[in-house]
């Protein structure tokens, strides 16, 4: 008999609303918070009294009180980007675990008992870091983390639970509030195995918003002859602003048009103005077409590393509140050949996959109901390593021991043999990518192998094992295999800082923050990897001078000066690369 305290409830830690389920009877079974409601906004705030709120209470608040209130902090997971709250510092971790403590005080309010065992969901396409944040997030929240379990996995297992017995081939196709994923998977005979999965961290409803916030802006701007960035100063207006073009995509999705309204938005020579504007569907859609539409790639890399084609496919789930845009809606049907199914709730599909799960692991589930569910690593992993080409050494190169969509958990080994003579140490650094150059993959941790025998080299080995387990965490270890000496990797979480892909053709995209870094980084890729020819030594030059400035403090105008001059140059490579 299964007590309470065995319970594994399901959590969904969403961008923009979190959510959690239970199983009941054999069945999924969502459970309401303390205000009845289903959803729950990924909110966090402090009250006026300095007391803490969590859901909707801090969402309401944020218009009044925007710099005592935090939301989206999903898609700050992994960084050490700062959280303030009332003068405060919190880690991103910290704040997420308000809202998973939140939700399980909900589940022991619904139960009546006490309740510390939970599964939670992630993108698949999350990085180890960010797996590992949200582990934290739930140890600080006092729970004991279960099992993370990918969102599209959790919808497929929705679906499959009913249909265990169906040989079938399916899509699913998850946009939600922050992140896209796009995962294939194949049932047979009640087992569930997932093939490949291919997505963005850094896509989903929010960007939309961007892009509806951006333009009204800039219209209203324009209208009263005004610096946007004098409008972007007022904190209030802006979230005024964001909570209007997120009702603005709601209501799209229904009707053909909407008519934006914010009274007293800004003043204009001492008197005050509203923003008011007539948004229509199709222009919406227009705003966010070329977003929607980049997500083909994912797509067609998920069905490539699954070796199958959009013929073969008998089953596309949208999954996320993103795939209720209508465009959305066609592209997948463009895509791919035929309409997504509406068979799952796009909303609570992965939370109840989550309480299913919750029930294999717990054994709640009876042998007429199992089902059996495999998943794959979404990254590439590996270490740096010295390779020969050519009979020329080449350092920093990147050597797969685990490829990408390999079906987890896996355990993997590659042996090596030292580079010099009488050599009695190793570094193993451990990197996440797909880069052959291992610098420019996500660097994930590194440790010293000591004690290795002094010999001419080649002679030692040493044996590197990687282990990806079922939550897609990463183990490392290191053997010597003349001793038997061993070392492992510990990944220091709060030093890594994922890089983030920049898309040069859309430059003015890219927020002031990050160019610098973006710039550097891609500029040097070229530079090292020969394809700036003749640019090299200018290129060089400007980033030199580029990172003295940085360091010194040099006045804004010379180093834009700087930067622009090598983005010219960067867009000129990499439109002839694509060319």
């Amino acid at each position: 008999m299964l007590t309470m305290t065995d319970k594994i409830v399901g959590i969904d830690f969403g961008t923009s609303t979190s959510e959690i389920a239970v199983l009941k009877e054999e069945k999924p079974q969502v459970i309401s918070n303390h205000l009845g409601e289903q959803i729950t906004p990924s909110a966090v705030g402090f009250s006026s009294k300095g007391e803490m709120i969590i859901g909707k209470d801090a969402r309401d608040q944020l218009l009044l009180q925007p710099e005592d209130t935090v939301i989206e902090v999903k898609r700050m997971m992994g960084s050490e980007e700062p959280v303030i709250m009332q003068g405060k510092e919190y880690t991103p971790q910290q704040v997420a675990s308000f809202i998973l403590s939140y939700l399980m005080d909900c589940a022991r309010s619904h139960l009546g008992n006490d309740v510390i065992k939970a599964v939670i969901t992630v993108p698949a396409y999350f990085s180890d870091l960010q797996r590992r944040v949200v582990m934290e997030a739930g140890q600080l929240a006092g729970i004991t983390v279960e099992r993370i379990i990918n969102e599209p996995t959790a919808a497929a297992l929705d679906y499959g639970i009913e249909h265990m017995q169906e040989c079938q081939h399916l899509l699913v196709y998850d946009l939600g509030g922050g992140t896209l994923d796009v995962t294939v998977l194949e049932m047979f005979e009640g087992v569930l195995e997932v093939k490949a999965s291919a997505g963005n961290n850094k896509l989903g409803g929010k960007d939309f918003d961007q892009r509806l916030i951006d333009y009204l802006l800039e219209r209203f701007a324009e209208r009263h002859k005004l610096d946007p960035s004098a409008v972007t100063r007022d904190k209030r207006a802006l979230v005024r602003l964001k909570d209007e073009a997120e009702k603005c995509k709601i209501a799209l999705s229904e009707a053909e048009e909407y008519h934006v309204l914010l009274t007293h938005f800004a003043r204009v020579k001492n008197s005050p103005v509203a923003l008011e504007d007539t948004i229509t569907r199709d222009f919406f859609e227009e705003l966010i077409k070329d977003l929607i539409d980049a997500t083909a790639a994912p797509i067609q890399t998920a069905l490539d590393d699954a070796g199958l084609k959009a013929a073969d496919l008998d089953l596309v789930l949208p999954v996320g509140g993103s795939t209720r845009i209508p465009y959305v809606q066609k592209f997948i049907e463009q895509s791919l050949g035929q309409k997504p199914g509406s068979l799952i709730d796009p909303d609570l599909a992965v939370v109840c996959g989550a309480a299913i799960q919750g029930g294999i692991i717990s054994g709640e589930l009876s042998a007429g109901s199992d089902i059996l569910i495999t998943d794959v690593c979404p990254y590439t992993l590996g270490i740096a390593v010295l390779d020969v080409v050519g009979g020329l050494p080449v350092p920093d190169a990147f050597d797969t021991i685990i490829p990408r969509n390999v079906t987890i958990p896996t355990v993997k080994k590659k042996i090596y043999g030292t580079v010099v003579d009488d050599q009695t140490m190793v570094e193993v650094k451990a990197y996440q990518g797909e880069f052959k150059k291992a610098s420019h993959n996500n660097f994930l941790g590194r440790f010293m192998l000591e004690g290795i025998p002094p010999a001419p080299a080649f002679k030692e080995k040493v044996s590197v094992s990687f282990a990806y387990d079922a939550n897609g965490i990463l183990q490392v270890e290191g053997t010597i295999l003349s001793t038997g000496e061993k070392a492992n990797l510990v990944i220091e979480t709060n030093a890594v800082d994922m890089e983030e892909e920049v898309d040069f053709y859309a430059w003015d995209q890219v927020p002031q923050a990050r160019k610098y870094k973006a710039i550097l980084k891609k500029a040097q890729e070229l530079i090292e990897s020969g394809q700036a020819g003749i640019f090299a030594f200018e290129m060089e030059s400007l980033v030199q001078k580029i990172k003295a400035g940085l360091v010194q403090g040099e006045k804004a105008k010379f180093l834009n000066q700087y930067k622009n001059e090598l983005h010219e140059m960067i867009y000129e490579l990499t439109e002839d690369e694509d060319d």
